[in-house]
């Protein structure tokens, strides 16, 4: 038995459907003066033989030859202008659809100037409505068959990857200057995206991006590499933390460990003195002149009483051979009167 519809409407309780039909399946007959009910937040585009005839704002319609001109054609004398027949309305949404969700299922390549190629994953939310509802039943639920928000939202998924990924590496350098410019490459991305969505009747109210981040191994070698900006010279901060150790080893008591400490950290000094000692004499630093013999002018050994190589006595005054004034160890000259010594 043929269904015939007097009055067609269609309630979303959760209101998550973005595209209802009635007929759910094939078509029904309906007739001049039958009522059509549309509300608010939604359209109505009326189908017959698969060709959309008008499309409907809230309200109570009743259908006649002059909201759809296109009948008069197939409407004849009979049954006095209210001739049946067979059609289907596609009831459409027209509410903002918020925090729709949109993600990296595969991490995309980027090539970065300062880390070479990487991958990222990148996820956001963005909203969305039904700007145009003839076109986007005919482009998507008549051409992909797509009818709750979730199949549509997954539709776009793939587009809102190509049209970011495109976008990051004709703007965009280098991962790190990603963070600081979130809301200007939200507003670019945007601005590509919306195309896509204007060709199938929908209107991208707003986008955002939550996150862009590369690989766990990767986010690991750039703390790497920020610690290392954080410490330094390498070579000063080796020396503080010997230092520091042999320091806490000797504030601790006597035991296994302390002394385990206390030998490791002084080993660790003990290697690290002769760089020390070098950097000293290549900064110009220098150690105490040899003493030598007042006699002979021989170099003597550190604390030497009489020199090795003449005997003579080593400490006491030396007096000048000519005027007999008392003259500094090792002159050459007497200060006073000339003499060569």
């Amino acid at each position: 038995m043929a269904l015939f519809l007097e009055v067609i409407e269609f309630l979303d309780d959760e209101g998550n459907q973005i595209v209802h039909r009635v007929p759910e399946q094939g078509s029904a007959e309906t007739s001049i003066g039958s009522q059509l009910v549309v509300r608010e937040n939604q359209s109505a585009v009326f189908f017959r033989d698969g060709r959309a005839l008008d499309t409907f704002g809230p309200g109570r319609h009743t259908l006649t030859t002059a909201n759809l001109p296109l009948l008069k054609k197939v409407i004849g004398a009979a049954f006095e202008g209210k001739s049946p027949f067979r059609t289907e309305v596609y009831f459409v949404n027209n509410k903002v659809f918020t925090n729709a969700k949109w993600g990296t299922q595969e991490p995309i390549p980027f090539r970065d100037k300062e880390l070479k190629m990487i991958r990222l994953r990148a996820n956001g939310i963005y909203s969305y409505k039904v700007s145009d509802p003839r076109l986007f039943i005919n482009k998507i639920v008549g051409t992909e068959n797509i009818k709750e928000r979730e199949e549509v939202e997954d539709f776009f998924k793939n587009v809102v990857i190509s049209r970011l990924t495109d976008f990051l590496g004709e703007t965009y350098a280098t991962i790190f200057d990603l963070a600081k410019d979130y809301d200007e490459l939200s507003a670019g991305a945007k601005s590509r995206i919306s195309e896509d969505f204007d060709k199938y009747g929908l209107d991208l109210r707003d986008f955002y991006i939550r996150s862009i981040t590369p690989p766990p191994e990767v986010q690991k070698m750039i703390d790497e590499r920020s610690g290392m900006s954080v410490v330094g010279d390498l070579n000063q901060f080796t020396q503080f933390q010997a230092a520091k150790a042999l320091r806490d080893a000797a504030s601790q008591e006597g035991g296994a460990a302390g002394t385990g400490v206390g030998v490791g950290a002084g080993i660790g000094m003990g290697a690290m003195i002769p760089g020390m000692m070098q950097k000293n004499v290549e900064g110009g630093e220098t150690t105490p002149a040899q003493e030598t013999c007042p006699n002979c002018k021989k170099p003597l050994p550190a604390n030497a009483k009489f020199c090795p190589e003449c005997g003579a006595k080593v400490g006491e005054k030396i007096f000048c051979k000519k005027c007999g004034t008392e003259i500094p160890k090792g002159a050459k000259f007497c200060s006073e009167c000339g003499e060569k010594q």
